[in-house]
Order: C-alpha cells, then structure tokens, then sequence
C-alpha cells in the first residue's frame, strides 16, 4: 500500500510539474519580460503604447514591456525576427518586402488603417494634382518602393509615370528641400507629421494621399513578430495585443490625454506637431466598425498584388503568412 501511495504521490507531483511548467511557458503566472522597439523617436503614432504603460495595462496582463527606440529604426524587422526584440513597430509594405526576402516576422496588429506616406506640395505653388508636375522636380527619401508609388499616382492623372518628373534622392530632408523649392513636390512624408510641421513654419502644403491617386490602401503602422516568438509564446502575444489595444482605444476617445501621457514620458516631443497629429490619427487608429488593429485580406491581398506587379516582391510570396487577425478586438 505504501508502495502504491508513493507511485501516485509521484504521478501527482509530475503532474504538477508539467502543468507548472506548461503555464510558465505561454506566460501565465510569473511577469513575462518583452521588449518593443519602435519604429521612429515616440511621436503621435505610439500615443497608446504609452497609455498602456501608464495606465497599468501591461502589468495587468503580467508583462513588464520595455519601449525604446533603436539606434537604427530600419533594422526593426531583423532585431525582432532574431528575437533580440519581441515586437517592432513597422510598415505593411516593408513586411512585404521583408517577408520577400525571407525575414520570418508577422503582423498581429493593423495599428494605422490607411498610409500616412503622401506626396506634398507647396500651397502658393500651381502644382496641386499629380498630373500638374510633369516636367518638374519630386523629391523622394531614397526608398525605392516610393518610386513606384509616385508613377502610379502620376499615371492616375494622365502622366506616363516617373520619367514624365525629374526625381531627386533628398533623404529625409524632405520638408526643407520643398520650403527651399530645390524640389516642386515631395513623397514619402507623413501628412499626420510634416504637413503639421510646415504650415507651423509659415509653408502650408496640399497633401495628395496615395490611395486617393491610384495606389492600393494599406497599414502604414503595423506592429510586428516573429514566426517563432508567435509559435513559442501565443498566450504572450494574445496579451501584449490586448493591453496595446486598450492604450489606443483610449487614445481614441481621447486623444487630448493620451498627449498628456506621451509628453509625461517622453517630455522632448513636439507638442505643437504631435497634439495636431494625434487628431488625424484619432480616425486613422479604427476601422470602419471603429475597432483597434483590425486587418483584413483585402487591403493585404490588393496591396501585394500591386507590389508583384511592380516587381517589389516575389510572385511566389505567400500573402497570408505575413499577418494574422486573430488578436485584434472584434
């Protein structure tokens, strides 16, 4: 007898153990460290992020997130696909083009519904249409798939495409090469950021959005992660999602607040381009239905398609392996 009450004395604790250890691993119980590197400086567009953090809506779901911003935002998709970061902040186009070349990596989250990248002109200049600028000078930031964006616009409105322009590699000093006049128009440029920025400095723009002018709609913010953090690690992921989603539903009821909380954490922001800014994200953070992170097979699909026909990526890419809609609030 004693034998036997030893055997399931034995089974019982082995049991436990495996239970203890199951739960361990999908982050229940003990605090789950992550780490989010975001896709820029914290501006407008992370306003949640850090309504979730002060908030305590991390620490609810036992995460302790730590948000920084890289030394270099371009290398996102790499740092989360080798798991040196557990979620990035990044772009649906450059999912794509990531995913093309074979970078593992996932979007869970459409946090922004429609692209912010637009071409801009100066509004005291006669250029207020795409078709409006051939023969003239578009400044671009030296990211290629733009370059495609901008002949589509350009065909939508009569033109041949980008040898109907003259186009010049500004990097990022896309504002000031358009005040100089060194360019006519410009791409690449967030209307929710440098819009604001110029008409702050006296220099008000007509914004032309891409989807407007031909280009398929997409998610220009996407959070991002890896194929085998989703794998290892659902139960993670199912709570990092519904704590971000919690911290930009509030900023959509208001955004006004969610500004105070972004300029408590992060005091060097630029209160008189980011407090404007958050307005316009505040209908570009939801969906139709009004719901946070949605994304569908549609915009993922179209958009794609309009990229193989491009030549931007592969005609073999499997679409529906780069996003999942499953931890978006329905």
């Amino acid at each position: 007898m004693r034998y036997l009450e030893s055997i399931k004395s034995m089974m019982a604790l082995f049991v436990l153990t495996v239970l203890t250890a199951i739960s361990c691993g999908q982050g229940e119980g003990e605090i789950e460290s992550v780490k989010l590197a975001l896709d820029w400086y914290p501006n407008a567009n992370h306003i949640g992020l850090f309504i979730a953090q002060e908030k305590g809506y991390f620490e609810e779901e036992k995460l302790e997130v730590e948000i920084y911003t890289p030394s270099d935002p371009s290398t996102v998709l790499q740092t989360v696909a080798s798991g040196s970061d557990s979620f990035g902040i990044n772009y649906q186009p450059d999912v794509l083009i990531a995913r093309g070349e074979g970078v593992p990596v996932v979007s869970i989250l459409g946090m922004v519904q429609h692209p912010l990248n637009s071409m801009m002109t100066l509004k005291n200049s006669p250029f207020d249409t795409p078709g409006s600028l051939k023969g003239k000078k578009v400044g671009y930031p030296g990211i290629p798939w733009n370059v495609n964006a901008l002949s589509t616009m350009l065909k939508s409105d009569g033109l041949s495409g980008v040898e109907d322009v003259e186009l010049v590699n500004v990097g990022w000093e896309l504002g000031s090469s358009l005040i100089s006049e060194k360019v006519n128009a410009i791409i690449g440029a967030y209307f929710t950021h440098e819009s604001i920025a110029l008409e702050n400095q006296g220099h008000p723009v007509n914004v032309l959005r891409m989807e407007k002018w031909g280009v398929p709609d997409y998610y220009e913010l996407v959070m991002v992660t890896s194929e085998e953090y989703l794998k290892s690690k659902p139960k993670v992921v199912e709570k990092f999602a519904r704590a971000v989603s919690r911290g930009y539903m509030d900023a959509i009821k208001d955004p006004a607040a969610g500004m105070e909380i972004l300029k408590k954490h992060e005091p060097e922001i630029d209160v008189e381009v980011d407090g404007p800014g958050s307005l316009l994200l505040q209908a570009l953070w939801q969906d139709k239905n009004e719901k946070f992170g949605r994304q569908t097979d549609q915009k993922w699909v179209e958009f794609a398609d309009w990229m193989k026909n491009k030549g931007v990526i592969p005609e073999s890419l499997n679409v529906q392996n780069a996003y999942t809609d499953k931890y978006s609030l329905k």
